[in-house]
């Protein structure tokens, strides 16, 4: 049996991509197997994706896709590189491809990626960069699997941490405007049920205009904001308290974090 992917690692963000490559059917479950340390986490994807191999450490593969934390990311490629792989896919936020290259050993292709848990609906965003040895098939290979769970941008690694701070990072601050509007909504007499949903729902709507629509974002407020009415007045408070300014801070500081740990 020839392993075409192996995940090392079985968290969320490695059952988002295994599943969305097996319903898209870029592999076969017999092409797959995971490298999970955890028995309940191994007895989990064992069962919930039947027919891939479920291993405690790697074996030869054709490509590997490094599925751990930052930290751990190092000592998996060494661990991997004894049995031996063609190629590796790497989602760790901040690693450099100087880094994994080292790791990986000489002229064994590396790509890099950061993808965003909206991958676990579906709906991810992702760029990839290629290491010193990686080609365009790496590249395609790797856009392969990750877009099986969403969009994939191809950058070049100068751009990777901003990448980090708007898609990597971006959800985040999307739940964090969420639950400001469901209180918004609660101190003003709402039920917390229906704030919820009503902000998530317009939330979502707004996301399928941005994405659906020929529009740019500024054509689509300007549409829903009529002079002197609710939406300017609420554009107005918002700008007071610089809105703008502070998301575009907010992206510039998650940005220079993945720098650091790069």
């Amino acid at each position: 049996m020839v392993i075409e992917l192996q995940f090392i690692g079985g968290g969320n963000m490695a059952e988002a991509l295994l599943g969305g490559v097996l319903q898209s059917g870029v592999f076969a479950p017999e092409d797959i197997a995971v490298v999970e340390i955890s028995e309940a986490r191994a007895d989990y994807l064992r069962d919930t994706f039947r027919g891939i191999t479920v291993l405690s450490e790697p074996v030869q593969c054709s490509g590997l896709l490094l599925a751990t934390k930052p930290q751990h990311v190092i000592g998996a490629m060494e661990a991997a590189s004894e049995a031996g792989f063609n190629r590796a896919l790497s989602i760790a936020a901040g690693l450099s491809t100087a880094t994994l290259d080292a790791a990986a050993g000489e002229d064994v292709p590396v790509v890099r990626a950061m993808p965003n848990t909206p991958s676990l609906v579906g709906e991810g965003a992702a760029a990839v960069c290629a290491g010193a040895s990686a080609g365009d098939a790496d590249i395609k290979w790797a856009t392969s699997i990750l877009g099986a769970v969403g969009l994939v941008e191809v950058v070049d690694e100068g751009l990777m941490d901003a990448v980090t701070g708007l898609s990597g990072s971006g959800p985040a601050y999307v739940f964090m405007i969420s639950e400001a509007m469901t209180e918004a909504g609660v101190l003003r007499g709402l039920p917390r049920d229906v704030a919820s949903r009503l902000a998530h729902h317009t939330i979502l709507g707004a996301g399928r205009m941005l994405t659906e629509s020929e529009s740019e974002p500024h054509e689509l407020r300007a549409a829903v904001t009529s002079p002197g009415g609710t939406t300017a007045a609420g554009l107005a408070a918002l700008e007071r308290r610089a809105l703008r300014s502070t998301i575009i801070e907010a992206v510039s500081a998650s940005a220079d974090r993945s720098a650091e740990m790069g």
